[in-house]
């Protein structure tokens, strides 16, 4: 048995319940990802799954509260490179975005995150984690290269960060424009006044 916490209370989980919950969440992630966090209904998750809508609920009091245990399992597809100078590993990191970017299912998703944390304060909370998690690998790779002496004292990491991942960011979901690995490498040395 595994025991999880609820309104404070400790609750032991027999083995159905886990696969029933699993089974919920699995299916909810799946269904962000192809319809976006508003195309997403508990009537549709309690279909694919096979769980009853009144176990969903025992659960997840309110949708909001299941996109958000289930969007809590989106992962940023960041690894935090370490190839001895800031241009090797912000240059790795840039490429490990672009392709998360082209691929069919993790960018389907972050639109709709972004558009429900306007107005779900629960929703913009797992927004803001996923977006530490992105920025995370990035302020790693800049605090090195600072310590070497790759970067100017007067650097700024938040702002390299947003100039950075910006411009993909950018080029997905506003110009639509391709994002080439030679777009990668101009606007790495760019950032680095290279």
């Amino acid at each position: 048995m595994v025991k999880v916490e609820r309104s404070g209370r400790v609750e032991p989980l027999d083995a159905r319940v886990r696969r029933s919950r699993s089974a919920v969440l699995d299916t909810t992630a799946a269904l962000m990802v192809e319809r976006g966090f508003g195309g997403t209904t508990v009537d549709e998750i309690s279909r694919r799954s096979g769980v009853a809508k009144t176990t969903i609920y025992r659960h997840w009091p309110t949708r909001a509260d299941l996109l958000r245990d289930a969007g809590a399992r989106l992962d940023t597809p960041l690894d935090t490179p370490d190839t001895g100078t800031v241009e090797g590993d912000l240059g790795a990191l840039m490429k490990q975005l672009a392709n998360a970017l082209r691929s069919a299912q993790w960018p389907a998703v972050l639109p709709s995150v972004i558009d429900a944390a306007e107005r779900d304060a629960d929703i913009a909370t797992l927004y803001s984690t996923l977006q530490r998690g992105f920025s995370a690998p990035f302020l790693e790779v800049l605090r090195r290269a600072a310590k070497r002496g790759e970067l100017a004292k007067s650097s700024d990491p938040a702002v390299l960060v947003a100039v950075l991942t910006g411009a993909l960011f950018y080029r997905r979901w506003f110009s639509r424009e391709p994002i080439t690995e030679a777009f990668v490498t101009k606007l790495v040395n760019l950032t680095l006044g290279r």
